[in-house]
């Protein structure tokens, strides 16, 4: 089962936002915030990381564009896809200079505007700079690190770090074998345990109780990280 991935979504028409938000939530993967307007955008932004924002252009109390602008000064890294009744090449160069990733006309069908999502989702995992949720921690990969609610750091080793993001990226249950070769590279015939002995001690690290695993447990002959 993939990881639950929050979303915010900005928008002043509150029908369509319902529609999104409702469809998203039935797609079963998603947490979607909601916000109308600007002020209560930043506020959302504060609230914790979201894998990715759906940002309106025309919004009652501001430019989403100049909202895109001031979420990527505050270091949001996460893709942004701005919506927009308006469709002409210069919005769409002023959209993308405001650091969205993407610009969508409405109308527009939500299976399109998910399948946008999910490329620039693909790609923003295979960057290193990009920052995950993972339990309650802020995960910073290029970093090594692991940043608790009250931003305290947790130091990772180089091969914790590449276990961490393998899981993250995968969304599901990964096989022994499968994290052996690909954060190892040993071969499914290699008796060892490496890996056991690096869950073991992430575990330590990351566990409120390292005995009862509710963050990255096992499951079914492989681990897995829980949303």
């Amino acid at each position: 089962m993939a990881s639950t991935k929050r979303v915010l979504l900005v928008d002043d028409d509150s029908m369509l936002r319902s529609s999104l938000a409702e469809q998203l939530a039935s797609a079963g993967a998603y947490s979607v915030a909601e916000a109308a307007n600007c002020e209560e955008a930043r506020a959302r932004a504060g609230e914790g990381l979201f894998e990715f924002i759906i940002l309106d252009v025309g919004l009652p109390d501001g430019d989403g564009r100049e909202l895109c602008a001031w979420l990527r000064g505050s270091g949001v890294t996460a893709p942004i896809i701005l919506l927009t009744a308006a469709d002409t090449d210069q919005d769409t160069i002023e959209g993308l200079k405001s650091g969205a990733n993407d610009y969508v006309a409405k109308p527009f069908r939500f299976a399109v505007l998910m399948a946008r999502i999910h490329a620039h989702l693909r790609s923003h995992g295979q960057n290193e700079d990009a920052v995950y949720r993972i339990g309650p921690y802020t995960f910073r990969p290029s970093a090594k690190v692991l940043l608790d609610v009250n931003s305290k750091k947790i130091r990772l080793t180089e091969k914790e770090t590449n276990i961490l993001k393998f899981l993250y990226r995968s969304g599901e249950t990964v096989p022994r074998e499968t994290l052996l070769h690909e954060v190892w590279g040993y071969n499914p015939a290699v008796t060892t345990h490496t890996l056991e002995t690096h869950i073991y001690r992430l575990r330590q690290k990351i566990e409120a109780s390292p005995g009862q695993a509710r963050i990255l447990v096992t499951e079914s002959g492989g681990y897995r990280l829980m949303p």
